[in-house]
Parts: C-alpha cells; sequence; structure tokens
C-alpha cells in the first residue's frame, strides 16, 4: 500500500511537521505553495524519493484540493501535517478524493491510524476500510534527516489550479504573534506548572514572554485549573510542541508533559526540587523557589510583575 505526504509551503518553507509527515510516508511527498522547490531541498535525508513540486503563489484549500486530488488519487494514504494550513487543507482534499479524514492522528500505518480522542486522554486505533486521508500532529513523530544527504530530485508538475471556487481570500500574511501563536509552531516557550502558585503568576509569565519574544505553555494541572486555556497545555494530552528554547518554572516534569516537549535544544528549569525529573532534563537546572524567580526576571527585563 502506497502512502504520500501532501506538505503546505509558505514562503519556500515547509510548514510545522511537515518533515515529518515526510519521513512517516517513507520519504514520498508532494509540495505544493510558494516557492516549493526551494522548499524541497530542505528535505535532504527525509525524502527518499522525487519529490512532486507544485507551485502555487497563494495558500487556496479549495483550489489546491481539486489539484491534489488529481495527483495522489492513486495512493492509499494521504498523509498532511495538522498544523494550520494543513488543517485546512485536509478536509477539503478528502472530500475531493472521498475518503473518511482520520485527524489528529500521532501515527499513521497502511491501513490505520492511532489518533488522539477525549482531550488526549485516549489513543485510539481507528481502522479505515480503503484509502483514506489523515493529519499528523507536528512534534510526535521527530525526524532524523541522513547526515550528509544530497537534496532530493524533484519533479515539476505543470499544473494550474482551478480558478473560480469558493475559497480563502489572503489579505495580509502578519508576523507570527507570540502571545497567540499555535504552541506547536513555537521557537521559544516559557511555561509553568504547579510550583507557580496563583493565575497571577501566569499574568507575569505571558508579560515575560513577550519581552523574550516566547510563547507561554502550562501543564495539565494549570489548565484544569482555569490559569490558563487547555490551547496552553503542553504534553501528550495536549500540544506536542518542539522548541529551540523551553524554559520552566515550577514543573516536575510528568511523564505527559516531558513526552510531548520534543528535543528543544536548550532547557532551563527552575525548581525547588533538583532531583525532579525537569530538572533532571534541563540543560541548565537552578533549584530556587520558581516564583521568586519569576519576579527577579521580571524586575530584569523591565517588566511589570504586580498582576
Amino acid at each position: 500500500m502506497s502512502r504520500v505526504a501532501v506538505v503546505p509551503v509558505r514562503a519556500g518553507a515547509v510548514v510545522a511537521g511537515g518533515a515529518e509527515c515526510v519521513a512517516e510516508c517513507g520519504g514520498r511527498a508532494v509540495l505544493i505553495g510558494d516557492d516549493a522547490v526551494t522548499a524541497a531541498a530542505t528535505l535532504a535525508g527525509i525524502a527518499t524519493e522525487t519529490l512532486r513540486v507544485i507551485e502555487a503563489p497563494a495558500f487556496a484549500p479549495a483550489a489546491w484540493a481539486v489539484t491534489l486530488a488529481a495527483v495522489v488519487a492513486g495512493d492509499h494514504v494521504v498523509v498532511l501535517p495538522a498544523s494550520a494550513d494543513g488543517r485546512d487543507l485536509a478536509p477539503r482534499l478528502a472530500a475531493a478524493l472521498d475518503r473518511p479524514l482520520l485527524a489528529g492522528a500521532l501515527a499513521v500505518g497502511d491501513h490505520e491510524a492511532d489518533v488522539a480522542r477525549q482531550g488526549g486522554l485516549v489513543i485510539e486505533t481507528v481502522v479505515a476500510h480503503g484509502p483514506f486521508v489523515a493529519t499528523l500532529q507536528p512534534g510526535v513523530r521527530g525526524v532524523a534527516p541522513i547526515a550528509g544527504a544530497t537534496a532530493p530530485a524533484v519533479e515539476l508538475l505543470a499544473v494550474t489550479p482551478p480558478t473560480g471556487l469558493a475559497d480563502a481570500e489572503v489579505l495580509d500574511v502578519l508576523p507570527p504573534d507570540v502571545a497567540t501563536m499555535d504552541l506547536a509552531e513555537a521557537g521559544a516557550i516559557v511555561a509553568g506548572g504547579a510550583g507557580l502558585d496563583g493565575p497571577e503568576r501566569f499574568t507575569v509569565l505571558e508579560r515575560i514572554g513577550v519581552a523574550l519574544g516566547a510563547s507561554v505553555g502550562a501543564t495539565r494541572v494549570v489548565t484544569d485549573r482555569g490559569w490558563l486555556g487547555h490551547d496552553r497545555q503542553i504534553g501528550t494530552t495536549g500540544v506536542v510542541v518542539d522548541p529551540r528554547l523551553y524554559v520552566a518554572f515550577g514543573i516536575s516534569g510528568a511523564v505527559q508533559h516531558t513526552s510531548g516537549l520534543g528535543q528543544p535544544d536548550h532547557i532551563v528549569s527552575v525548581n525547588t526540587d533538583p532531583h525532579c525529573p525537569m530538572m533532571q532534563l534541563a540543560d541548565l537546572p537552578i533549584v530556587a523557589d520558581a516564583n521568586a524567580v519569576l519576579h527577579e526576571l521580571a524586575a530584569l527585563l523591565g517588566v511589570d510583575a504586580d498582576a
């Protein structure tokens, strides 16, 4: 059974989770978007077959779905990243192919997908009795490119997306706001756990995040208390992330949380317990009260430490 990844591209960059989709499909992929040829070169060591590439300057999920349906109709399983663009495109492509969509998968096989249900509390294996489309959660799989690999060969498909369809209209593309961007795409995250003693600490944490250009995250216990929204919850029961920098304030490091961290380049952990799992993972463990450190960091950054 053949599997193929469909990866949206913006301004020559593969969207979050795109490389993982290519790896999940054994290195087979179709790229579509603005300057997709440039994006293809970034998949060296991940793409193992000639990449089919469609240049399409403007994001138009309805038109793209019609175009892609003709290209991937012969593939049994089609996998897209569960990033913002992938989530827009996948249901339209599934409808164009007249296939079921298995959304939010943690792993995709030839006949089934493991999907998160009930807010991530349950992992269910859903069997598809025929061809299907799936979206793969960014960060859950990881990807390790082959060292020293050359850029993959590219086949530029001479297709023109149809016009006249009811579609999204792009008015402007704004730079990401770290306060509201999808955690799965954040390059730097400051996060708080049960070691922070009240909701007002998270108000200060958000201000520090803005000052550092970092998004704000939290553990499940924090979101269950209502101190932050569940869209800010990091872990296998929340959002799986893979930032370059992760700073943890008062997070002990339960496995549900640490399993959703990806592979950050740098981890800083502030905790009174030097032996907790998060401190063991940290490149820079700081044995101190997270509330006091948060207050001092706010002062150092010139941020209001009063909620």
